[in-house]
Parts: structure tokens; C-alpha cells; sequence
């Protein structure tokens, strides 16, 4: 790969885990994805989904940097409309501290959650609306020159973690603009704009003094097996269990056979747009993909994420990718 690759790891629980064995699979990926070679993974802020466990994201990041040694750990992302930036500040300055030159802060502007878990979570509503302010003032947090009069971040001030802004459309790209940020695109799950809107921050970028020329990551689904046949199942059961976790049947969750018949009409169209960036077959196909992908986004750097149901699977797609590519040798 001419690019960097790295991990979006959504501490998911699988069937028949409980959330500490998702978690322990969590530090065992970083762990392997150290020795293969991915430059950072991050963990995304998610609220009341039963099988994601990365809610209290620093508290992840703090316990995965404490079992490794070297892979840098961030958060892709951080939801700044759920906290205040000096509590983000202190959070972050703190594993900062602990793990210099290792950790970094990617932020969003969406809740990362339904409307009555945002309530539940005591935020305002209009939060979203002062996301470029509160991007700045925790920027002043993470410097030494914080913008509210008579209050610094302990820890924080003078870490200087650096961030980013995530987003999935054109607002994220000019907020990164105009600040001078690295942008993300959460093209994995939402790819519609993905041209446009890095198109959009390339061309409005304005140096700052963390970053002196445009810097784009461009998220991907990756499901890499040892067959053809393998990928494609696994594939078909990653969209089978989209479908079910989008459509119930009353109370009761839909059978295989019923997700597979929503997957072949039209209804089903929606879950398979939105993984239409999945690089899925045998590592040598996966490779061509994500190549030719990375051309079409015009990104920096790649960052995969991989919705194998099985922890098995799960595995050996990343350990595929990083063989095919080359990373541990690099």
C-alpha cells in the first residue's frame, strides 16, 4: 500500500460475548495490530447500544495504551456535543501525560446516539450549534493559552494532542478547513459525499500550527479472508445483521432467512449503500480496492475498519491485510 493503514475499532460485543470479553478482544487486536504494523487505531463514542462498548472512550484508550507499547490510540471519534472541551481537555491531557507521543483526539459534532439517550446524557440540544467554538476553546486547554479568562486544564495545558474533525458531509469539511485541522470522512457508513466534501476542505484549507498542509483520512470496510467464498459469506453475514439491527419483526429480532429475503428486495438497498466502500475477497483483491479507493477519495491515509461478525474472522482480516500489504515489514 503507498498509504498508511490504520484500525477503527468499534469495541463491539459479539454473539454470546460478555462486554469484558469484548473489551479483552479490543486489547488483544491492538496488541496484534502493533506487531503487524498499523500506524494508530481509534475507538468511536457510541451510547445505549447494547453491542458497542466503547461509550467511555478515554477510559478505553487509557486501558489499551497500558497493554501496549508503541501504536499511537485516539478516539475517531470523541462527541464534543456530549461534554464540555475541559473535561475533554483534562481527559485527554491526562493520557497525554501517561503516554506521551502516543494519543490523539478526533472530534465529532453528532450526539452518536438516539434523542432521548442525548437527554439522558444532560446536553443541550443546541450544543452542535457552538461545535467550531468549543473545538477552539479545547484547543486552548490542550495549549498554553487557554481562551476562558482564570481557567486551565490540569492535566492538559501544554499537551498539545492533536486533533481532527470526523465527519459525512460538507460542514465537517469546512469546520477542518477553516481551522486548520486533518479531516476524516466517515465514508465506512455514510459514503454519499465523500468526493465533494474532501474536495470542499482541500480547496478552503487554511494552514495552522499544528498542521501546514491538508491531511485526509478516508474510513473503509474491510472483509479479507483466506477465499473468495469465505469473504462472501462473511460479507452477507455482516449485511445480515445490519439488516436486523435496522428492521424487528414486533418484538422478536428477524430470522436469517428473513434478513436475507429484506437484502434482495429493495428495502435492503439502503444497508448495502451504506457499506458500498467495503473492500471484501481474498487479500490480493482487498489490496486492488483499497488502492483504487484511496485514489478516488483523494486521501492521505486510509482508515479500515473491519464488520466481521465472527472474533475468529474478525482476527484474521486485519492479519491478512497487514501480510498482503506489507505493514510489519515497513
Amino acid at each position: 500500500m503507498p498509504l498508511p493503514l490504520s484500525v477503527l475499532d468499534l469495541a463491539s460485543v459479539g454473539k454470546g460475548e460478555t462486554i469484558k470479553e469484548g473489551l479483552e478482544a479490543s486489547v488483544s487486536l491492538a496488541q496484534r495490530a502493533e506487531g503487524w504494523g498499523f500506524r494508530r487505531i481509534w475507538y468511536a463514542e457510541h451510547h445505549n447500544m447494547r453491542s458497542i462498548a466503547s461509550s467511555a472512550t478515554s477510559v478505553l484508550i487509557g486501558h489499551v495504551a497500558a497493554n501496549t507499547e508503541r501504536i499511537t490510540l485516539g478516539a475517531g471519534g470523541v462527541m464534543l456535543p456530549n461534554h464540555s472541551p475541559l473535561q475533554v481537555a483534562e481527559q485527554f491531557g491526562t493520557l497525554a501525560t501517561l503516554h506521551p507521543g502516543r494519543i490523539e483526539l478526533g472530534l465529532g459534532r453528532a450526539p452518536g446516539t438516539d434523542q432521548q439517550t442525548f437527554a439522558a446524557l444532560r446536553r443541550d440540544p443546541r450544543a452542535s450549534d457552538r461545535f467550531p467554538q468549543d473545538v477552539q476553546e479545547l484547543q486552548g486547554f490542550l495549549s498554553e493559552e487557554s481562551l476562558v479568562p482564570g481557567v486551565e486544564a490540569f492535566p492538559g495545558q501544554g499537551t498539545e494532542v492533536p486533533l481532527s474533525i470526523l465527519g459525512s458531509s460538507l460542514y465537517g469539511a469546512q469546520v477542518a478547513a477553516v481551522l486548520g485541522l486533518p479531516y476524516v470522512f466517515a465514508s465506512h457508513f455514510a459514503p454519499d459525499a465523500l468526493e465533494q466534501a474532501v474536495a470542499v476542505y482541500r480547496r478552503e484549507f487554511r494552514p495552522s500550527a499544528q498542521l501546514g498542509a491538508p491531511h485526509v483520512m478516508a474510513g473503509v470496510n474491510v472483509v479479507a479472508a483466506d477465499s473468495a467464498d469465505e469473504a462472501a459469506r462473511r460479507l452477507r453475514a455482516v449485511q445480515r445483521t445490519r439488516v436486523k439491527q435496522f428492521l424487528r419483526a414486533g418484538e422478536r429480532t428477524l430470522t436469517d432467512d428473513e434478513a436475507d429475503a429484506v437484502l434482495d428486495m429493495p428495502a435492503g438497498e439502503q444497508v448495502r449503500s451504506m457499506t458500498r466502500f467495503t473492500a471484501a475477497g481474498t487479500p490480493d483483491v482487498v489490496t486492488r480496492y483499497l488502492e483504487d479507493f484511496a485514489a478516488r477519495a483523494d486521501a492521505d491515509e486510509l482508515i479500515v475498519m473491519c464488520p466481521v461478525v465472527d472474533r475468529a474472522g474478525w482476527f484474521r482480516s486485519f492479519e491478512l491485510l497487514a501480510e498482503q500489504t506489507g505493514l510489519a515489514a515497513a
